[in-house]
């Protein structure tokens, strides 16, 4: 089954993933996609390796490359499985991963924490607005609910103790990064960061609105750039194949 696969979603955050599925659904209706989720138990250490791990082990029965997408931590998953397994990953797109990728809203919540003496509900209220500005997911208490539990449960490498750092840098295969004008958490400067990496088969994109969950309020627009980034890597294959063809001509000498 999973060789029919043509993409999978890399998604660290089951509790918010219902702000995924918009955009999933744009994708599917073009592509074969999956949804891969990894969740933290409350004993278990809290390892993006492991993560990795685990993914690899979902992956290398597959028979060739794959194109792997992911927001924020669950693109930071992606981003390390690439480094580390080049040969299976066929392109990789990210979405509100800086180019420091620790950067996510895990982190911004635990700067918050540390800065203003307030309840964790209280601070969870302003995240949210940071998150999602005047467009907040309706009912509020379902997303408050869920920006709650994903603390406790998803992959974070951040906590009250100190913030982490990650290793910076690209990948072997074509790279596509969005990131949103408005968001506040993974900033403009955080997305153009990437280009010093970026290969002449990646891009880099910038959707003019959404925040940080830019591909819950936009899914059409964001699914129309990933599919043409895909369609120009077929095409550029396509053409490398022609020149790569022998010409066979057939005449009589004179």
């Amino acid at each position: 089954m999973i060789n029919t696969l043509d993409a999978l979603w890399i998604c660290t955050s089951p509790s918010l993933n219902y702000l995924d599925q918009p955009l999933l659904k744009e994708l599917a209706q073009s592509i074969t996609i999956a949804n891969w989720e990894y969740q933290q138990s409350p004993d278990e250490p809290c390892s993006l390796q492991v993560a990795v791990t685990f993914l690899h082990d979902y992956l290398k029965t597959r028979n060739r490359p794959i194109h792997l997408l992911g927001h924020g931590m669950g693109g930071v998953v992606g981003l390390t499985y690439a480094s580390q397994f080049p040969e299976r990953v066929q392109s990789l797109t990210l979405l509100s991963v800086a180019h420091q990728p620790a950067i996510t809203w895990h982190a911004h919540y635990y700067v918050q924490r540390q800065l203003f003496p307030c309840s964790r509900k209280r601070l969870l209220v302003h995240t949210a607005c940071n998150l999602f500005g005047n467009q907040l997911p309706r009912p509020e208490d379902r997303l408050l609910t869920a920006l709650n539990r994903d603390l406790e449960t998803a992959l974070c490498l951040h906590s009250l103790l100190g913030i982490t750092q990650l290793p910076q840098g690209g990948v072997s295969m074509p790279l596509l990064v969005c990131g949103s004008t408005t968001d506040s958490i993974v900033a403009p400067p955080a997305i153009q960061g990437w280009r010093q990496w970026l290969k002449p088969e990646d891009a880099l994109w910038q959707c003019p609105d959404g925040r940080h969950f830019f591909h819950y309020f936009y899914p059409q627009v964001v699914a129309e750039r990933i599919l043409e980034f895909w369609r120009s890597l077929l095409l550029k294959q396509k053409t490398l194949a022609s020149m790569d063809t022998p010409i066979s001509c057939s005449g009589k000498a004179v």
